[in-house]
């Protein structure tokens, strides 16, 4: 299966950086330093850029933007002009959509945990492609949604990404066969999804699901049924501290997957689900140094606290599983491992310890730290005070001309 990547998208990749300018977003925090740490600032032209550069890479697969990774509405309005569909995962985020003058058949209503109520709400409203992994899930949309897409979502093991989606959704393969088989007994639209993980590393992670998607459309077919949909999820990663592959060769990767199990005329919806690829990289947190200390208890490490944790904005670091990248602005020093907490009076406020950052000696309290790549799944994952903390604020940059 080649990977190779044709001389235009070669050429893109000059003009598209695996690293994104964050020059519009410096000049912002230049021009209004008397905004209170840690703060969020998005820049808008690169979630545009990423979303064209996605059609470019997967043109065969309509996106449907995952609006839990950021939901604010400059992000979710920007991207439905773009022409972008949304996965969506409860009333609220459906709400949130159709408040913004989205189309309700262009939601996918992507959680596969949902109250009946919730399921006849959203029909109501005129969605109509809904998520399960369990018959009784399945019950629901066959009372509450006739006439619907389910797609029926196949457990991975997430090998390869850094934030997996393994335990708590999907079926077994003969599982996911019973509940094609009893939809179509329904009277519903079929189609799989699937989900490889978050921070997905491993381009080829696509292959494996789709060559059981590929059986169970033969089974289908075996029994007079037809496959219609088949939904790629999401993993698409963003820039962190390991490196990933461009777009580009993920898109190489999964059309290959599609034609090799599928093949070139499968005829099928194909849909994709970026959330973290699509306004991670449009993000930055500015945060302040609250204490740069040697501790004699942790055998003389530095131990580094910024005014941002797990609690307000960086859920994502537990385990220490997505590791964003840093920067120290007006530092020069040498650089030395320390140990990244966060402020609040909670022993699991702490980012990364087990392999300590490498920052600067001359960082000092009140000195800045500015995280990168955050504009994914760090506002909606601040608490609401806890701590007397306030939730994590964000600025977003306007679209240029």
């Amino acid at each position: 299966m080649s990977l190779t990547l044709s001389d235009t998208a070669a050429a893109e990749l000059v003009t598209g950086s695996v690293y994104p300018s964050t020059a519009r977003i410096d000049a912002f925090l230049a021009e209004n330093p008397q905004l209170p740490t840690p703060v969020l600032v998005v820049d808008l032209d690169i979630v545009r850029e990423r979303y064209l550069r996605l059609r470019r890479a997967l043109p065969s697969a309509e996106v449907f933007y995952a609006v839990k990774a950021n939901p604010d509405a400059a992000v979710v309005g920007l991207l439905a002009g773009l022409g972008s569909n949304f996965d969506v995962a409860s009333l609220g985020e459906i709400d949130l959509c159709l408040g913004l003058g989205i189309a309700p058949d262009r939601l996918s209503y992507g959680n596969t945990v949902k109250k009946e109520a919730d399921v006849a709400a959203a029909y109501a409203r005129g969605v109509r492609i809904f998520a399960v992994d369990s018959a009784v899930e399945l019950a629901k949309i066959v009372r509450q949604a006739p006439g619907s897409t389910v797609t029926v979502r196949l457990a991975s093991d997430g090998d390869g990404a850094d934030w997996p989606l393994s335990r708590k959704f999907g079926a077994s393969t003969d599982e996911v066969a019973e509940q094609l088989l009893a939809a179509a007994e329904a009277g519903l639209d079929l189609g799989v999804s699937f989900h490889v993980g978050s921070q997905q590393r491993d381009p080829r992670a696509w292959e494996a699901p789709l060559c059981a998607v590929a059986a169970l459309s033969d089974l289908l077919a075996a029994r007079g049924h037809r496959l219609s949909a088949v939904n790629l999820g999401g993993g698409l990663p963003s820039t962190h501290f390991h490196s990933t592959g461009p777009v580009e060769v993920y898109g190489v990767a999964i059309d290959a997957a599609l034609e090799a199990y599928l093949g070139t005329d499968h005829g099928l919806r194909t849909m994709v689900e970026p959330g973290r690829y699509l306004v991670g990289d449009a993000g930055l947190i500015r945060s302040e140094v609250v204490l740069s200390t040697p501790k004699q208890t942790d055998g003389g490490r530095r131990w580094v606290y910024l005014d941002i944790g797990m609690f307000n904005g960086l859920v994502e670091t537990q385990e220490e599983a997505i590791r964003y990248r840093m920067r120290c602005p007006g530092t020069r020093g040498p650089l030395e491992p320390a140990v990244v907490a966060g402020p609040t009076c909670d022993s699991l406020d702490v980012l990364y310890e087990r392999e300590p950052y490498p920052l600067p000696v001359d960082l000092q309290v009140g000195g800045h730290v500015d995280l990168l790549s955050t504009g994914a799944y760090t506002t909606t994952y601040s608490s609401v005070w806890f701590n007397g903390f306030e939730p994590l604020q964000a600025h977003y940059l306007p679209v240029s001309d």
